[in-house]
């Protein structure tokens, strides 16, 4: 423990000295680093796929899902898509040194609110190696350094696109450094990292699991950027169009079900039940999905199974949906409060007025109208891509891409001003 104790302080250290040089460094250098970064990642397709095999097959023999194996897997498609990703962001203005807000009080100082890194982030995730070069490549154009710490079953996957981007920023003369990864599996390092690192870290970053989250929450000694669970919500509103309706409801839950924006609960205007439920419902039921339902949506569809109360408190992350048909918009946005968790909400209506009351009502990180739950998405934002989703009220919340992973700091410029 003491050597792996050094090893970490080390990496803290050698973080904070990249972040100085990082944050100096002018905008080009760091849009070259990501542009290197996306063209190495594509070259070295070969080597990552090979790495990539062996993580899969130590996963495998140790008895990983089929689930969690199609997530932790590479394939050349996916290689190819972190190229695009990452020559996504190397596109997205670098937001640094930006002015905010300029203005003149009555003391005559010129004061400016420019944006500034936040300075080290740790980045705690699980096996999906493609996070490893989405959270460089996002810290690289924020400016940020960061301390990766992937899930044990992705880190040959993990070390080989690690050592690309290391590649990548030293030859845009940026230091290796700005982004470290932790390359062991034990599970000290995670309770290192939550303890700061001596100070080192600035803000946890936790990507994964409800337990994961959790545990970072709980622990960690310094600012944490999460979310805990997605309990999404889509209301389909009486004024709601029958076609739009069936088509989001299936999008919303059905098109991936184990992302954080997934809808995990359906809600149904009672005044629209009769005739919007069934046939939304028999589109889920083709597309795979088990419905849970309270009484008054059993009546409608009987194929239903009864829900319970924990149903809509459960992020299913699977084919399963709760459904409940309410009384009124208020009655949906009233279920919202007490069981969402402040993640992404959507509504179906052709009612302008019920939309805006139900934008305002809902006080979730991200709230749709007339589209799917499946949108909450940095990439779809035009971010570039994402480090994760926020529901925290302070600092970022809703998807967090690189102008999110930045900071602010005034400067104040003056004429020779004394304060009287």
């Amino acid at each position: 423990m003491t050597d792996l104790t050094t090893a970490m302080t080390g990496l803290g250290r050698r973080a904070r000295a990249a972040a100085s040089a990082l944050r100096q460094a002018p905008a080009d250098a760091r849009t070259r680093a990501l542009t290197l970064l996306s063209e190495k990642l594509g070259a070295a397709q070969d080597d990552l796929l090979a790495a990539n095999a062996r993580d899969v097959e130590a996963a495998r023999a140790n008895g990983m899902s089929e689930a969690l194996l199609d997530r932790l897997t590479l394939t050349p498609a996916r290689v190819a898509g972190m190229v695009e990703a990452v020559a996504v962001i190397a596109a997205v203005p670098d937001p640094l040194g930006v002015e905010t807000q300029r203005w003149t009080p009555a003391n005559g100082l010129d004061i400016a609110r420019v944006r500034t890194p936040i300075g080290v982030l740790g980045v705690i995730y699980e096996s999906r190696p493609n996070v490893t070069a989405d959270a460089a490549a996002l810290c690289i154009r924020s400016g940020n350094a960061a301390i990766l710490r992937c899930g044990s079953d992705c880190l040959q996957s993990s070390l080989a696109i690690a050592g690309v981007v290391a590649e990548a920023l030293s030859e845009a003369g940026l230091p290796a450094d700005a982004v470290q990864l932790v390359d062991t599996p034990d599970r000290a390092a995670v309770g290192l990292m939550l303890g700061g690192l001596d100070g080192a870290i600035d803000v946890i970053v936790p990507r994964g699991g409800k337990s994961l989250v959790a545990r970072v929450q709980a622990e960690a000694r310094t600012a944490v950027l999460s979310h805990l669970e997605g309990l999404n919500h889509t209301y389909l509103h009486r004024a709601a169009d029958p076609d739009a309706a069936r088509a989001i409801a299936v999008n919303a839950k059905m098109r991936r079900t184990s992302v954080c924006g997934a809808t995990e609960t359906l809600l149904v205007d009672r005044a629209a039940a009769e005739s919007l439920l069934p046939a939304v419902a028999a589109d889920l039921i083709a597309a795979g999905c088990e419905l849970r339902g309270d009484e008054a949506a059993r009546a409608l569809v009987p194929e239903m199974t009864p829900a319970t109360e924990a149903d809509w408190t459960t992020e299913y992350l699977a084919p399963i949906l709760a459904v409940r048909v309410v009384d009124d918009l208020d009655a949906a946005t009233d279920h919202i409060a007490r069981y969402g968790s402040g993640h992404t909400e959507a509504i179906v209506t052709a009612d302008v007025e019920a939309a805006e009351r139900f934008a305002a009502q809902v006080d979730s990180a991200i709230v749709l109208v007339n589209a799917s739950t499946q949108f909450a998405d940095g990439g779809e934002f035009g971010f570039g891509g994402e480090i994760g989703i926020s529901t925290n009220r302070l600092h970022a919340r809703g998807p967090v891409g690189a102008e999110q992973l930045t900071t602010y700091k005034y400067v104040v410029r003056g004429q020779g001003q004394i304060r009287p």
